[in-house]
């Protein structure tokens, strides 16, 4: 069957920490090590319910504060220091950018609801055909409901797409729909064998 959708992960996959120094000097500031900082912003509980839509992102990130004992009114500052070392790859971003019109381009990320105005500001909201958002859709990767309003947006069956991420759960998650799945380690095997599929599958 031909490949006429090829979705993407966005946290690890278009954006990645490369530069760990700007989140551990955080993490000591609050004598923490670098994981449990990491922890504390992206598997709470009020993570996990900024994940699937249930309170707006400012809502989780003022748990973080209140957790940390820090005032709400750097808010701000803490964010821009936390994802310091993160890094959205713009080459890879070109490359998803030369698939459209060959192929349907989405986007499937397990995300707070900040995200669409983040990819909208850093001008790579416009690579994807579709974006499917936990937070806007309630449910969160690898459950298959948000693969399924992935593949419905795209109009495609699941046999049809390919999804690249980072996290084999997510994987298997979508492989049990008729989904390919990508593990992606990097960027250039992740693109070898997207090219070989679409040379093999169009």
């Amino acid at each position: 069957m031909p490949v006429r959708a090829v979705f993407f992960d966005f946290g690890g996959v278009i954006m990645r920490t490369e530069y760990q120094s700007p989140r551990q000097h955080l993490a000591e500031r609050f004598g923490m090590d670098y994981d449990d900082i990491d922890k504390v912003v992206f598997a709470s509980e009020s993570a996990r319910r900024a994940s699937v839509g249930a309170i707006p992102e400012h809502a989780h990130w003022a748990e973080v504060l209140k957790r940390l004992k820090h005032p709400i009114s750097e808010m701000k500052s803490f964010q821009d220091e936390f994802f310091g070392g993160d890094v959205i790859d713009r080459d890879l971003v070109e490359y998803i950018r030369s698939l459209r019109g060959k192929v349907h381009t989405g986007l499937i990320s397990n995300a707070w609801s900040g995200l669409r105005d983040f990819i909208a500001r850093e001008k790579v909201i416009d690579v994807f055909d579709t974006i499917t958002i936990s937070a806007e859709v309630g449910a969160i990767k690898p459950e298959a409901k948000i693969y399924q309003v992935a593949l419905e947006q795209a109009r495609v069956k699941a046999e049809e797409a390919v999804f690249v991420d980072d996290v084999n759960i997510n994987l298997e998650g979508c492989e049990d729909l008729g989904m390919t799945g990508i593990l992606f380690k990097n960027p250039q095997d992740s693109i070898a064998e997207l090219k070989r599929l679409l040379e093999e599958h169009t």
